[in-house]
């Protein structure tokens, strides 16, 4: 069995683009999508269509639950959400609500967005502090796979691509994203391909290039110049982003 695996597209439709004409060379089983859609200042509409295509399950990340409850657990929207909400269709809207927190597929693949008890919350890399990002402790990461009787976890948020392996053998995967370079030094899209191989499972994390310049003025075109180091170099932290 071979997967591609997509995480955090926030909106940007021609990353997506790539990414998936890459995946469509890959002789894959199924795409499988983690979450954190739309949010994002370049095309939100344009990439939900394209993930509701899909032919593997596809749950939310936090953006995409503000989304569907309209506001920031409990705080106004930020202005990222507000411009990708004002983008989407009520088919789209319907699509982000009916989406769940995690998933199984095939009986052997975990799907989550941050970890598997918080949507918002960093599994594989301690969130960005000044630009840097750290692995968590054994036995942090290990605990929040605690319960969880599958050799594959799948997780993403962090837009940082890791694949770590649990003492146990279990494989904790993070793609990257697809279309949001945060700390990479390299605007490139991410996805990873895992593959089932006499019985025992492993990961390539693949690097697509695309029209980032393209991508980073149509932000600026749509009111978002914060938006244009991050996307056109991959050197920029997620500072003023959202």
């Amino acid at each position: 069995m071979k997967i591609a695996v997509i995480s955090d597209v926030h909106g940007n439709a021609m990353a997506l683009d790539a990414v998936l004409a890459d995946i469509a060379g890959q002789g894959v089983d199924a795409t499988l999508c983690l979450g954190d859609h739309v949010s994002g200042p370049i095309d939100p509409a344009g990439s939900a269509d394209r993930l509701m295509a899909l032919d593997g399950p596809v749950i939310r990340g936090n953006h995409d639950r503000w989304l569907a409850d309209g506001q920031r657990d409990g705080r106004e929207l930020d202005s990222v959400d507000r411009f990708a909400l004002s983008h989407m269709t009520d088919t789209h809207r319907a699509w982000l609500a009916a989406m769940p927190a995690t998933s199984v597929f095939n009986g052997e693949v975990f799907l989550c967005h941050g970890t598997p008890a918080s949507d918002n919350a960093p599994w594989l890399d301690g969130w960005y502090h000044d630009r840097k990002t750290t692995l968590p402790s054994e036995a942090a990461v290990t605990a929040a796979a605690e319960g969880l009787d599958y050799p594959v976890m799948l997780c993403g948020h962090t837009h940082a691509a890791r694949s770590v392996r649990l003492r146990d053998g279990r494989m904790i995967v993070n793609p990257g994203a697809v279309g949001l370079q945060l700390v990479h030094g390299s605007p490139d899209a991410r996805y990873a391909v895992i593959e089932r191989r006499n019985a025992k499972w492993c990961t390539s994390l693949r690097v697509v290039q695309y029209d980032h310049h393209a991508a980073a003025q149509q932000a600026v075109d749509n009111g978002f110049l914060p938006w244009k180091q991050a996307l056109a170099t991959g050197w920029a932290d997620a500072s003023g982003l959202f």
